[in-house]
């Protein structure tokens, strides 16, 4: 019943599904009363329809944090004149006995209750309704559903003396349940009577009871003509147990596995065992021994067992009692057992720890009753995918992503599926892979690390994250994985290593989106805790990565986006600038990357003002000597510098130091630079630059602008001139060149960038007819 991801793409009726489903409101329904949904009358919708609503529905309760669950939705499918339901599967603590009792007069033929918690005994007399009708029930792990809540006191003030208590219910049983085949009570409470269950039930062709105990199964005798399948995992055997399994002869599927370390089991399988289930049930295509030990050998001498090549073959067998099977099995469960190792088994699927073949099949048999054993299989993997090469990368990736959707609440899988994911998703297999089943893994990503706050989950999804392009990949999910990850970022106590991983994935975040999306996360408090960052490490004396990503995030966020210059400044981020280049002068790659954050700043005409003091002017016009980072220091100095001066000289508010002196230098730092310089920065526009280049009022910042375009256009041509051809850059550049006020080294340079922009035109002209 797991639903696997899948890498086709999705079917028509799936995203028709999945966007009613999100838009009730606007589609299958109205509101009543602004509160409760209601059917549009007209409708009506057939069981295909209606059983993939409500199944969708909890899977994306379960999986999608952004999806909203809506109180009343069970309350749709009330009426089966205008809706029909007949396979459901319900997971979890999504349902509740309103749920089940909205839909009680639907016809259900299948009905799936998984690990449903918040079911009690008010579910059982619902299930009646369906009696008629079910073929097939779980209410596997559904704990509290024999529970009913009894006030023993039964008056009021006697109710504050005594509770509620839960008592069972002892006289439910399954009488007039008459169709149905397959029942699954798996983990189901002591103290419920299985066999007075049971009794009324005429023809079971299925029964599961994992994880019960009983001492007596005879009364299974009764279906010997019609259980074709049966599972008894982790039920402690005897000899008695053996004798009763034997005589149910149409079994075709015996599941008697058990979890190793669950708890001391008195029972060892023996190969008379074996023996005897081999020629009692003929009819068996499956059998699941994993966890057992075996108490004598079984298997055939060494010698014998490696000849010729590797053979399903019963009649080759390892294992000697398999030798007297008529056919191979379709599967055999040999996981956690030495079985497994053997070179002849007959089985075309066989669930073990030998190679990634029996792993897989491991995980794919036991995801969705038995997380317990499905972590320690993904763990196997893990190794396979660390150590070696995955062979079956599609069959890996999908069985990991569905048991991390299964048990987004288990831990052990959390931490054993992240970690599988990260090497499952690196480089190595990217080719492999479809953009829907990255989105897939990005999902079950983002889930973990909103179920975890615990470090070694966090760390493996972040790393996970570094496997995908971003911002591209990340795109779909852009405000979820930055509030994610400025939660992790915002906690008070801090791992090193998922700080400096957020940091950084933060900062890939904000490279190269539109600014809406920069305007966004910086009200989502962006800049706030990259100062917060930088603060602590000023505390601590520490340049390390975190404040070099640190920096950079900012001024990546503030590029063209004036809302965030402001918080910027608001945040006291120019006392943290001063105070950083005061505490770590040594520091190149840091300077440079405060600096192009302060070009940023120094861009936004209003906030210039805040800019205009001795101290700020000082230091950015003693930063144009900087040799550090080659002339990128430099550069970004005198790129703040110039928009200050664009302002004019009334806009100069200081005495010291002299606007010409600064001017002075700045010429001086221009020319200083080598034109063929490479450049460790990447503009996505011009229109910065551009604005220096029509007026008189500062030559020196339209010098400083042009040498800017020249070094870029002939540098990165293919990257820069077609930029600045689309930004009407070059009739800029011929309108400068006619103004009596610009200096004559910076009209030269203009023609220099206009010939550079028609060369690289005429040579990339399209000439083939």
């Amino acid at each position: 019943t797991l639903k696997m991801a899948s890498d086709s793409p999705e079917s028509l009726m799936t995203l028709c599904t999945d966007y009613c489903l999100r838009n009730l409101e606007g589609t299958l329904c109205y509101l009543l009363d602004n509160e409760t949904l209601r059917l549009h009358p007209d409708i009506f919708l057939p069981s295909e329809i209606c059983d993939k609503l409500v199944n969708e529905y909890v899977e994306l309760v379960k999986t999608d944090s952004i999806f909203e669950p809506h109180e009343s939705f069970f309350t749709l499918f009330s009426d089966p004149r205008s809706t029909r339901l007949a396979r459901i599967h319900l997971r979890e603590q999504i349902v509740q006995d309103q749920d089940l009792e909205a839909i009680r007069k639907q016809d259900l033929v299948e009905l799936y209750l998984t690990n449903c918690e918040k079911l009690t005994a008010k579910s059982l007399q619902t299930l009646v309704s369906f009696s008629h009708t079910l073929i097939s029930l779980s209410l596997f792990g559904c704990c509290n559903i024999f529970y009913e809540e009894e006030n023993p006191g039964g008056c009021e003030d006697d109710c504050l003396v005594n509770p509620t208590r839960q008592v069972l219910v002892k006289d439910f049983t399954f009488e007039g349940f008459s169709r149905l085949r397959f029942l699954n009570l798996g983990r189901l409470i002591e103290g419920v009577n299985v066999e007075t269950l049971l009794r009324p039930l005429a023809s079971l062709a299925a029964l599961d009871l994992s994880g019960i105990q009983l001492n007596d199964v005879g009364f299974l005798t009764q279906w010997k003509d019609s259980l074709v399948s049966l599972v008894l995992y982790n039920m402690d055997l005897s000899e008695e147990h053996i004798q009763v399994i034997a005589q149910l002869r149409k079994l075709r599927h015996l599941d008697i596995s058990r979890d190793h370390l669950s708890s001391y089991y008195k029972f060892k399988l023996t190969r008379r065992v074996l023996n005897l289930f081999v020629e009692n049930l003929v009819n068996l295509t499956s059998l699941d021994i994993s966890g057992h030990t075996m108490l004598e050998n079984c298997t055939i001498p060494s010698m014998e067992e490696k000849m010729g090549q590797t053979s399903i073959e019963p009649a080759k067998s390892s294992i000697a009692p398999f030798r007297g099977l008529k056919r191979p099995l379709q599967f055999l469960g040999l996981f956690e057992t030495s079985l497994c190792r053997l070179t002849h088994i007959p089985a075309y699927k066989v669930s073990g720890d030998k190679n990634e073949e029996q792993v897989l099949n491991a995980i794919e048999a036991y995801t969705e009753h038995r997380p317990e054993i499905t972590s320690r299989a993904i763990n196997l993997l893990f190794d396979i995918a660390r150590i070696e090469r995955c062979s079956q990368l599609l069959r890996a990736l999908q069985l990991v992503i569905t048991a991390l959707k299964c048990h987004k609440d288990d831990k052990n899988i959390q931490v054993t599926g992240s970690a599988a994911l990260f090497y499952l998703t690196n480089s190595e297999y990217r080719m492999e892979q479809s953009v829907k089943l990255r989105r897939q893994v990005i999902q079950v990503v983002l889930n973990g690390m909103e179920s975890y706050q615990e470090v070694t989950v966090q760390r493996n999804c972040c790393l996970t994250l570094c496997n995908f392009s971003i911002p591209e990949e990340l795109e779909f999910q852009y405000r979820r994985v930055n509030e994610l990850l400025l939660n992790i970022l915002n906690q008070s106590r801090q791992d090193e290593s998922i700080q400096r991983i957020a940091v950084h994935l933060c900062n890939a975040l904000v490279c190269q989106v539109d600014n809406d999306h920069k305007e966004a996360v910086g009200k989502m408090g962006f800049v706030m805790t990259m100062l917060k960052l930088i603060q602590k490490k000023l505390a601590d004396k520490t340049c390390d990565q975190v404040m070099e990503f640190s920096w950079s995030a900012l001024w990546n966020i503030t590029d063209e986006t004036p809302d965030n210059c402001e918080m910027f400044l608001n945040y006291s981020g120019m006392k943290l600038f001063l105070e950083c280049l005061k505490e770590f002068p040594e520091k190149q790659e840091l300077h440079r990357n405060m600096l192009g954050l302060l070009g940023n700043v120094a861009e936004v005409k209003e906030l210039r003002p805040q800019l205009m003091t001795s101290q700020f002017i000082s230091v950015f016009s003693n930063l144009l000597e900087s040799k550090a980072d080659g002339i990128e220091v430099s550069y970004n100095a005198c790129g703040v510098l110039s928009h200050i001066m664009f302002d004019g000289p009334e806009a100069w508010g200081i005495c010291e130091p002299h606007r010409e002196e600064v001017v002075k230098r700045m010429w001086a730092a221009i020319q200083s630079w080598d034109i063929n310089s490479r450049r460790n920065i990447n503009y996505r526009s011009f229109e910065p630059i551009l604005r220096l280049l029509p007026q008189g009022i500062s030559p020196v910042s339209q010098h400083w602008a042009t040498w800017a375009l020249y070094n870029l256009v002939s540098v990165y041509p293919d990257k820069y001139c077609p930029l600045l051809i689309k930004e009407g850059g070059i009739p800029l550049l011929k309108d400068m060149i006619k103004m009596a006020s610009a200096r004559q080294e910076t009209k030269e340079m203009a023609r220099k960038v206009i010939e550079h922009c028609s060369n690289f035109k005429e040579e990339n002209m399209d000439t083939s007819r």
